[in-house]
């Protein structure tokens, strides 16, 4: 409990401090005896029931307080916020706007209808477990169309249906009439979609479509879509893949696409008489960026990749089976299944769904039913004759996006009021400031009067929105008894981190004495200086042994080296995401060091290579790796590669500090069970009871595993030092400090109990 920041969070703390309900409680007619009285200010039964319920182990994890227990928990927190509001903490600028800030970011949650957002996730799921194929035809006329126009467009669009009803060729009729512009070459063909790879409104067409039918018009952005659902099929869930790609794209010459296949077929050949994948991979492929990896891609689903690659990927049925060339936009490639997954069930998936329903299109439909619950639920009030009279600035500069109310001001319209919400008005100025900070060019085909009508309705929809976000706590009882607790919380950690934390922290003298008052607490029992390493077999544990006999500890884990150009050292962006890997490895591993081993081929520079790592180690600075977790060697052109491409490259092997690292490396092979231990161990570890408690090194075969221990050295019994105890007398000086601070506070703050009351609280 060294401060407030790592030991108590102030989530914690609003918790304590919970007073009110998530739901209203019922009004009745008989008056509530308060269950305390601290100072001047009164408790509720109802108030202490609920921070009971939410906090039962409030002060030891593995023990469930009873409410007398409790007690104690909760006044010692309500005294510590009484006395801050006494000094005015909760006035203080600073204060506010962080209570603004935790306020800002909670009604968010708030504000979502959560049950509309759940009933799309559902949805989503349901069609993910489905890949469909369909076409369509586009009757194009933009969402800011006139209303003659857009009904010329619908009626089009029906006119087209019947046709199609009646049989004549889906595919043709999208040659010949879709105003997208790919349908001339695909005649409409979507290809395999599902779940968010279009927009909401085609796949819900077409999802709720039989194959062969079509669907009613569609309205979007771009016009009105007429859908045919072509095929539908059980999702094949994801796969990853290795491939071979011999580089033969749109803009290649007729002698280079014949090289790519010349070449493609020689490969295939090679895997066909035994040759090793990574061995044909190594000499044939183009793919630099995975032929670092054996040619392995990222894990990918339906629509994620270009379509020959994707059906020749899911037409393999075992792992490590390999397929017929085959063409694509890019060359040639022979694909390699490594595995197939099934889609995931919906508690996995459902996090990430949801995030996708708000983001994607469906978080039109979102804002709309928001839009259209608010509208209901407040009383609104608009004024069609000040409406008339602000239309008059509308031109058709707005459909530009470089309309200005200015150019034709004639009166202050911030007199003039637009609608009312409630009892709040909203005037005219703030909408033609909005639609000045808002408007963007419109489609050619966009009317001035829908244009300015819709900013209008948006414009309306915010300030319901902001009307909402405004008096949450009055509509709203968990919200506003979340914001209760935070403010609370916030008040209580201000007044640890000043009494408390940071005393505690600064006072050195005083830390000194407390331990020198106690030193019967801060004692070290017999320990020994003691390597444990267990493993299933006698082979692994020395091989584990060796690691740990040099350190830094070199780890069987590398990082995809990086290629340069002949006679170059800067990074090229390709090769810049390999970097971005590396430096993430090394975030989330504090206890990584790397070595980084610079080449270059004999005819470079002899201080290429040195550029080479200087301008990597750069790299790493500058995402916060400092050198002191860097290794550098320069090999120039020793050690000279088969390819050569590759004595142009930065290598990467990783080290450690930590065994359990070490540990983590060799549990990452999933047949492996490795467990290391190294430091100071008491008499009574479990990890030591079945060795004898003497120096030396020490093995024992069990049934599934070899353990090995060293015993370095045993120390007995003593006392510890004031530098080996601080950790512990800082921990036990606050809560000295804390008591005392509690004890001056009760003396101003007296509290009364009422025990009949407190006898009713619910367990």
């Amino acid at each position: 409990m060294l401060r407030a920041t790592s030991y108590i969070t102030i989530t914690s703390l609003f918790t304590i401090l919970s007073c009110k309900t998530s739901t209203p409680r019922q009004q009745t007619t008989v008056q509530e005896q308060p269950l305390l009285r601290i100072g001047e200010e009164q408790f509720s039964l109802a108030d202490y029931q609920d921070a009971y319920n939410k906090n039962l182990y409030a002060s030891d994890s593995t023990k469930e307080l009873s409410p007398k227990e409790y007690l104690a928990v909760y006044t010692d927190a309500k005294i510590k916020v009484l006395e801050a509001k006494k000094e005015g903490r909760d006035t203080i600028q600073d204060y506010k706007e962080e209570i603004a800030s935790y306020r800002d970011q909670l009604a968010k949650n708030h504000l979502v209808d959560k049950e509309l957002v759940e009933k799309l996730t559902n949805e989503a799921y349901t069609r993910l477990k489905q890949e469909l194929r369909a076409s369509h035809i586009l009757i194009g006329v933009s969402e800011d169309a006139a209303p003659a126009d857009t009904l010329e467009a619908y009626r089009a669009a029906i006119a087209l249906r019947g046709r199609l009803e009646e049989g004549t060729d889906f595919g043709d009729m999208a040659a010949r009439f879709s105003k997208d512009p790919s349908a001339k070459k695909n005649k409409g063909d979507l290809g395999y979609f599902t779940a968010f790879q279009t927009i909401y409104p085609i796949e819900t067409a077409a999802y709720n479509l039989s194959v062969g039918r079509v669907s009613q018009p569609v309205r979007t952005k771009a016009g009105y879509h007429l859908i045919k659902l072509t095929d539908k099929r059980a999702n094949r869930g994801m796969i990853r893949i290795a491939h071979i790609m011999t580089q033969a794209d749109t803009t290649a010459s007729a002698a280079q696409k014949q090289s790519a296949k010349t070449r493609i077929e020689e490969a295939y050949k090679l895997l066909q008489d035994g040759e090793q994948w990574q061995d044909v991979v190594e000499s044939y492929s183009d793919d630099k960026q995975s032929r670092k990896n054996n040619g392995l891609l990222p894990m990918f689903g339906i629509g994620e990749m270009v379509p020959e690659i994707e059906e020749a990927a899911f037409a393999l049925s075992k792992p490590n089976d390999y397929s017929k060339p085959v063409q694509t936009m890019y060359g040639w490639h022979i694909i390699r299944l490594i595995e197939k997954r099934p889609i995931e069930t919906f508690a996995v998936m459902a996090p990430s769904l949801r995030k996708k329903v708000v983001t994607d299109s469906r978080a039109k439909v979102i804002e709309a039913a928001n839009a259209k619950r608010l509208r209901e639920k407040y009383a609104i009030q608009e004024f069609p004759e000040q409406w008339k009279e602000v239309s008059t600035l509308q031109d058709s500069s707005i459909l530009t996006g470089k309309w200005d109310y200015l150019r034709a001001v004639s009166k202050d319209w911030s007199t003039t009021t637009l609608f009312k919400i409630e009892q709040q008005s909203y005037d005219a100025l703030s909408f033609l400031d909005y639609i000045k900070k808002r408007q963007v060019r419109k489609a050619k085909d966009a009317s001035v009067s829908v244009v300015f009508r819709k900013y209008y309705t948006d414009y309306l929809s915010e300030c319901l929105t902001e009307y909402e976000k405004a008096h949450l706590e009055e509509t709203n009882p968990e919200f506003r008894s979340l914001m209760n607790e935070i403010r609370e919380g916030v008040l209580l950690s201000q007044m640890m981190e000043e009494n408390v934390w940071q005393r505690s922290l600064s006072d050195s003298a005083g830390q000194v004495r407390f331990y020198e008052q106690n030193k019967s607490r801060y004692n070290y029992p017999d320990r020994a200086l003691a390597t444990i390493i267990s493993a299933k077999d006698t082979q692994t544990v020395n091989a584990i042994r060796r690691t740990l006999a040099v350190t830094p500890y070199k780890l069987e884990r590398k990082s995809a080296e990086i290629l340069f150009q002949a006679g170059s050292s800067v990074i090229d962006k390709q090769e810049t995401a390999a970097l971005e890997d590396l430096a993430i490895i090394m975030q989330k591993n504090p206890d990584y060091v790397v070595e980084i081993a610079g080449y270059r081929s004999s005819e470079e520079s002899e201080m290429t290579s040195a550029a080479r790592i200087r301008n990597v180690i750069k790299y790493l600075n500058s995402q916060n790796i400092p050198i002191l977790r860097i290794i550098e060697k320069d090999y120039g052109s020793f050690r000279q590669a088969a390819e050569a491409d590759r004595n142009r490259r930065v290598a990467f092997q990783f080290y450690s500090q930590s065994v359990k690292d070490v540990e983590k490396v060799y549990n990452s092979d999933t047949q492996a069970i490795v467990t290391i231990d190294e430091g100071y161990f008491a008499r009574d570890n479990k990890l030591l009871s079945k060795f004898k408690w003497e120096p030396g090194e020490q093995t024992r075969q069990e049934t599934n595993a070899v353990t090995w221990i060293n015993i370095r050295k045993i120390e007995p019994a003593r006392p510890k030092t004031f530098a080996e105890a601080r950790g512990s007398v800082i921990n036990d000086y606050q809560k000295e400090l804390e008591k005392q601070w509690v004890s001056r506070l009760q003396q101003e703050f007296p509290v009364k109990v009422n025990a009949e009351e407190l006898d009713k609280i619910k367990r």
